[in-house]
């Protein structure tokens, strides 16, 4: 008999997943942590990356956090986070035109910009771009 823990990742737009799973893998601040069903008691602050949530042995669902708090009680993880995507949903393009953005801007010495902003902006593309790479090496 498979254990299983209850997953709910919640954006501020909707509930993005509630389900069980066997195993969750999330972008905690200070690493990625591995969460399995009786896993000890935890709060942290999620960085943006990719959210793997795997239901079985043959079967996993990816989503992308722009970042956010994660609650691990034994048997039940909440993930809360102002934006969450599945991985399949994210416009490469739009990553893509971001990332250069946020480059130009911290490129850009004589305007009178927002480091931290901009910082920020180029992690987040970068976390996404990392998502889509990882899921396009998983489907081929």
């Amino acid at each position: 008999m498979t254990m299983t823990i209850h997953v709910d990742i919640v954006s501020a737009e909707a509930a993005v997943f509630s389900g069980l799973a066997e195993m969750v893998i999330a972008p905690a601040i200070e690493g990625d942590v591995g969460i399995l069903p009786r896993h000890a008691p935890l709060l942290t602050t999620l960085r943006a990356g990719e959210i793997r949530v795997k239901i079985d042995h043959a079967h996993e669902e990816s989503f992308y956090v722009s970042g956010g708090m994660l609650e691990i009680q034994p048997h039940i993880v909440t993930l809360l986070t102002d934006s969450a995507f599945r991985t399949d949903d994210l416009d490469e393009a739009a990553a893509l035109a971001a990332k250069q953005h946020a480059e130009k801007m911290l490129a850009d010495h004589n305007s009178e910009i927002d480091y931290a902003r901009a910082q920020a902006e180029l992690a987040e593309a970068m976390a996404q771009l990392q998502a889509i790479q990882r899921l396009r090496k998983l489907k081929n």
